[in-house]
This record gives C-alpha cells, sequence and structure tokens, in this order.
C-alpha cells in the first residue's frame, strides 16, 4: 500500500506510522516528492487499511493493486532516474552503453573503450561470463576479462557494465563493476535475482526470450525487494515465429512499460534484429518511442569477434548512429548524454553530481509552468534547483546581480520567431553578468482548459501574442474561438484557472497545465513543429570558469569605415574560428552605429581563441567577452 503523509506531519507521528507498519512484518520505502509524501508498504502480512488511515499525520491510503508493488507507477508516480557514477538512466537525456559483446583481450577492450566513448557513450559493456548455447562457443575470461574490463573504464572514465550468471560470483564481482546486468536466460533465476539485489547495486534486467511484460516487472520487483532501489530494465526482444532477424523487438513494451512502472527502460537493438545493417534504424525507432537509453554492442573488428560479431557495429557506424540520435532528441523533448570530460578544472554549471544543502535558486521570466522554467529543470536535471519568477527580462538580470539568485535563465532566440533583442540589450546593460550556459527546448504548445471542458465549448483563448501566432493554423480551424492577447503563456493558464470559466482556454506547456490543475484538451498545436528556443543561464562575473568551454559569445563595434566589420571576420577565419551568429544592434543615443553579438565555436586549442580575441582587440572598439560555456 502507499501511505500518503500530510505535508505538515511532525517527525514522531512519522516514526510511530513506521513502527507500527514495521511491527506488522512489512518493508517500508520512503520517498520524498515535490508535492508529497509517502510510504510504500509492502509485504504479506494481512492489514485493514482503515488501521493505518485513523494513524495521526496519514492524509490517506491507496491500496496497491498490481501484483508487483514496488516496481508499480502506482507505488511511485515520478519516474526513477538511476545514478551510475557521473552518468544518470531515465528522465530527460537518452543514455548510450556501448561496448563488445565479450571482454576478448586487455588490447581489445582498451581499444573499444576509447572508441565508445570517443563517440559519445556514457558506460562501457562488455562479457566476462558467456552464457552460450554450445558448450564449445567462448565462454569469456572470466575475473581477468574483468580486470580489463574495470581497467578500461578506468582508463576512460566510464562505468561498466556486464552480465552476472551464477549466485557464487556475486562478491567478488562487486569489486570490478558499476551495474550488474541480468541476462535474458537468468530474467527468471530468482535466487540469483535476490542475490543481486542484496548488493545494491545498480542493475540492468534483461527480459527473458519468451517473457510477458508483467513477467519482466515481477523479476523487478525481486531486485527490487531484495535491497536494490535502482533497477533499469531492458528490452531485448522476444522469441516469434519469424525467423528474419535474431529476436522479434517488441517496440510497443516502451510505452507499456512506462505507463505500469516508474523504472527506466534500456533496448538492445543489437540482440533484437541480431544483424548490424538493420541496428541503427530500429535504435533511432526505440528513442523515438520513448526509451530512456540503448545497450549496444560495438567491436573494432566485428568480422573477427570472439561472439556476436554479426550484430556488433563497426566504429564508424557507431559514430554515425550517436550523431543520428543526437539530432533526433530534440524533437522528442530529450538530448543524448554525453560522457564525463577527462579534464579536470572549475565545477559546471551543469555538473551532474548534485549540490549539498540548500537548493540553486534560478531566476526566470513568467510564471511557474513557462518554458524558461522547464529549461531550468532540464539544465539543472542533477541538481535541486528552485525556480524564482520575475515580473520581466530586466527583473531577472537585476536579480542575480544582487544575489538575489545565483541564475538566471532568459531566452535569446526563437527558430521561427528569431532574437528576443531585449536581451541582448541586457546582456551590454549588465557589464558585470556573464553566459555560464546553455540549453535549448523544444516548444509544444497546448490548449488547456478547466477539466471536463470541450473543445466545442471554447469561445475565448488566452496567451502570449507569440503562442498565438504559432498556434495560428489551429486557430484558424476553430474560427470559434477568440484570441485575446496576455502578457505570458504560463501566465494565462493561471489566469484561467483563477476565472473559472469552461469557455475560456490558454495556450501554454503541458508542464503549465499540471501546475494549475487544469486539462490539456488538445496538445502539439503548433503551426510548425520545427519551435525551439535557445536559453542561456547568466551568472556574477566572478562566478568560476566553466569546464572545458565549447562556445563564446561576443560583441563589439566596429570603426565606421568600408570593410571594418569584414576585418574583424576575417581575424576569426584565419585562426580556424567557426562563427555560429552574428547579430547587429543599434548602440543606445548613438543613431546609425551598431554593436555586433557573435557566437563562436571555441577551437580545441584554447590560444587560438585567446589570439582571435588579442587581434581582434587592436581591430574593433569596445570589445567584450560575454561568456565562455558549454552548448
Amino acid at each position: 500500500m502507499v501511505i500518503v503523509l500530510e505535508k505538515n506531519i511532525q517527525e514522531g507521528d512519522k516514526a510511530r506510522i513506521r513502527s507500527f507498519l514495521e511491527e506488522k512484518g512489512l518493508t517500508i520505502r520512503e520517498i520524498a516528492g515535490v508535492d508529497e509524501t509517502i510510504l510504500g508498504a509492502v509485504g504479506i502480512a494481512p492489514l485493514d487499511v482503515r488501521e493505518v488511515e485513523m494513524l495521526p499525520g496519514v492524509e490517506r491510503v491507496i491500496p496497491i493493486t498490481k501484483p508487483y508493488k514496488l516496481a508499480s507507477r502506482e507505488f511511485k508516480k515520478d519516474d526513477t532516474i538511476v545514478p551510475v557514477g557521473t552518468a544518470r538512466i531515465g528522465g530527460l537525456r537518452i543514455t548510450v552503453i556501448a561496448g563488445p559483446c565479450a571482454v576478448e583481450s586487455r588490447d581489445q577492450i582498451l581499444e573499444c573503450a576509447k572508441i565508445v566513448r570517443d563517440s559519445g557513450a556514457v558506460m562501457l559493456r562488455g562479457g566476462a561470463y558467456k552464457p552460450r548455447t554450445s558448450p564449445y562457443s567462448f565462454q569469456g575470461l572470466g575475473e581477468e576479462g574483468l580486470k580489463y574490463l574495470k581497467e578500461a573504464g578506468e582508463r576512460e572514465g566510464l562505468p561498466v557494465v556486464t552480465e552476472i550468471v551464477a549466485t557464487e560470483h556475486a562478491d567478488m564481482m562487486r569489486d570490478y563493476v558499476d551495474v550488474f546486468q541480468i541476462g535474458a536466460r537468468n530474467m527468471q533465476n530468482f535466487e540469483l535475482l535476490k542475490r543481486v539485489g542484496a548488493l545494491g547495486r545498480p542493475v540492468v534486467l534483461k527480459r527473458g526470450l519468451a517473457a510477458r511484460i508483467e513477467d519482466l516487472l515481477m523479476s523487478a520487483e525481486y531486485l527490487l525487494a531484495s535491497g536494490t532501489d535502482n533497477v533499469v530494465l531492458c528490452e531485448r526482444g522476444i522469441r516469434t515465429f519469424e525467423t528474419a532477424t535474431r529476436n522479434t523487438l517488441d517496440i510497443s513494451a516502451i510505452p507499456v512499460v512506462k505507463k505500469l512502472s516508474h523504472l527506466p527502460i534500456l533496448v538492445d537493438p543489437s540482440h533484437a534484429t541480431g544483424l548490424r545493417e538493420k541496428v541503427p534504424p530500429v535504435a533511432l525507432a526505440a528513442v523515438a518511442a520513448g526509451a530512456d537509453g540503448l545497450l549496444i554492442e560495438v567491436h573494432p573488428d566485428p568480422e573477427h569477434a570472439a561472439s556476436d560479431g554479426p550484430q556488433s557495429l563497426f566504429p564508424g557506424q557507431f559514430e554515425k548512429l550517436m550523431r543520428d540520435i543526437e539530432a533526433m532528441s530534440p524533437v522528442i523533448g530529450k538530448e543524448i548524454q554525453h560522457p564525463a570530460r577527462r579534464k579536470t578544472g572549475p565545477a559546471r554549471l551543469d555538473s551532474p553530481e548534485p549540490r549539498r544543502g540548500a537548493r540553486t535558486r534560478v531566476g526566470f521570466q513568467g510564471e511557474r509552468g513557462a518554458y524558461s522554467e522547464q529549461a531550468i529543470f532540464r539544465y539543472f536535471e542533477h541538481e535541486e534547483a528552485e525556480p524564482v519568477s520575475f515580473q520581466d527580462f530586466r527583473g531577472v538580470f537585476a536579480g542575480v546581480l544582487d544575489g538575489s539568485v545565483t541564475y538566471g535563465a532568459v531566452p535569446l532566440e526563437n527558430s521561427l520567431a528569431g532574437s528576443i533583442h531585449e536581451n541582448y540589450d541586457l546582456l551590454l546593460q549588465f557589464p558585470d553578468l556573464k553566459i555560464v550556459g546553455e540549453k535549448r527546448i523544444r516548444i509544444i504548445h497546448a490548449l488547456i482548459g478547466l477539466p471536463g471542458a470541450g473543445i466545442e465549448e471554447i469561445r475565448k483563448v488566452h496567451s502570449h501574442p507569440q503562442g498565438l501566432a504559432q498556434c495560428a493554423d489551429f486557430l484558424n480551424r476553430h474560427p470559434a474561438m477568440e484570441r485575446v492577447p496576455f502578457y505570458d503563456t504560463a501566465g494565462s493558464v493561471a489566469y484561467i484557472a483563477r476565472q473559472g470559466r469552461r469557455e475560456w482556454a490558454a495556450i501554454a506547456s503541458r508542464e503549465a497545465a499540471e501546475v494549475y490543475g487544469m486539462e490539456v484538451l488538445r496538445e502539439g498545436i503548433e503551426t510548425n513543429p520545427r519551435n525551439y528556443t535557445r536559453f542561456v543561464f547568466i551568472a556574477r562575473s566572478g562566478h568560476p570558469d566553466v569546464a572545458d568551454p565549447d562556445m563564446g559569445s561576443l560583441v563589439f563595434s566596429t570603426p565606421d569605415k568600408p570593410g571594418a566589420l569584414f576585418h574583424a571576420m576575417k581575424i576569426l577565419a584565419d585562426l580556424s574560428i567557426n562563427l555560429k551568429k552574428l547579430e547587429s544592434r543599434p548602440i543606445l543615443g548613438k543613431p546609425w552605429q551598431y554593436m555586433f553579438y557573435l557566437d563562436v565555436e571555441l577551437p580545441a586549442e584554447r590560444a587560438s581563441f585567446e589570439k582571435a580575441l588579442e587581434q581582434l582587440g587592436r581591430t574593433v572598439a569596445d570589445l567584450r567577452v560575454l561568456g565562455v560555456y558549454r552548448a
């Protein structure tokens, strides 16, 4: 059962509830959410729900109807994010785990680790113990292979994932492994599940060859009930009558699992297809279907691999697949997770290590549920960020300057509407602030109304003028809907929620509807789905420099003479610095004179950028670096 606690419960009451349940023989898990704290109680002890409901501090009790309790969405409504070193599985990032089917030699796994890391994988896979159909096939190198795997992972900064096939290996493997994998053949080896679960390590659990989704979740329940909180499911194809591929990938399992369980789910396209040319399209389909990541076999020389060579990607194929995933991920509102950088340096704004203590305050313009707030949560995915609302953009800049917030999130440009000139001007007007980060998010507009309202009832639609303009085709198809400009998209949702008029609606994000308890009447109503906004994060100039930046933003003016801008651009070209954006803005109080804003890619050799700044300083006027950061 799930026991929802009162918001202001006293610690003494919580302790008494715990003791009462534990005395009944139940195992207790506490989950602290944003809006409520719950206790999950599981076990075989009979208990009358009314006994629990009467305890002081209990708001309500929800029975869990599914046979799998801890893995159920009823137990935990928010998605679980599994931490593995600096990587995370789940949430808004796509995690790619890659490596050979088996560790064959020290040189082979060291080479493969470098290949997959350089292409963007965040974890290294490789089998040391290989359960094979034939007893005469390569069975793996055992503990020797684990030593090589660990060395390769440590050298490249990648956590390692490997399969455990026997309970007696558990204690020995614990010294080498970051994530245990339970293979398809062992999915219902319950003694192995209990032993691995008791280790408390993250576990990747593969679906069995003929297992139902419920069977998979029941196996996950064994792991969770035995002690680990971090279980990752993996769909790797099931046996059917089809023989064109090694297995049949049940891609529908991804959304089904997402609805039934809070656990993240990976897809293994290598075992699903068994053919390397089929792996990339199936991998992209899995990402599009909502998979939290991929488990992919890559080998430096697949044609001479000791096992599963036909399904292992060549290094070039894997590199292209990673680029394709990165190009596709913004369309589904996610981003591919990148490996931790090898270099050491000052802490980054988006450091994956969560901060301790107070939450980081980040200012944004608008109401709760605004797209700016979404950018904050995505950028600070691994930290406790507290969004702080400001009425206008200038207030955000001023709040960062006076220290009332640590960072500010401001939009700089939209892929359809162009640059937000006000914020370019504010960057110039606040010289003591600098850009320290960037996040791009897809803007998905929804028509939002009161719960129970229907589209046919709507007569007035409120939103920011940009929101109304970007949904013009939808509104044109509904001429009965009057367009009412409002100062903010999320603010328009808050407004119609307060007014309580069924015939009124707003255009904003799904997140805004959830914040104000409203209902999404239609989602994805924007005319052009290629609608993205680029947000930058600003901080005071004393903020530590970003480690290993790849972008820089500059501003300068030029002398009033022919070729002045050309000469500035030539400096960048001669030093092989790629110009990503050039924007001009009038200089306040100086008619017909302009400042130029530039975004450039930083070269691998930072000295080239420093040399460019030195040369620009002798060629242009008022040169200022707005920030160097990671895009």
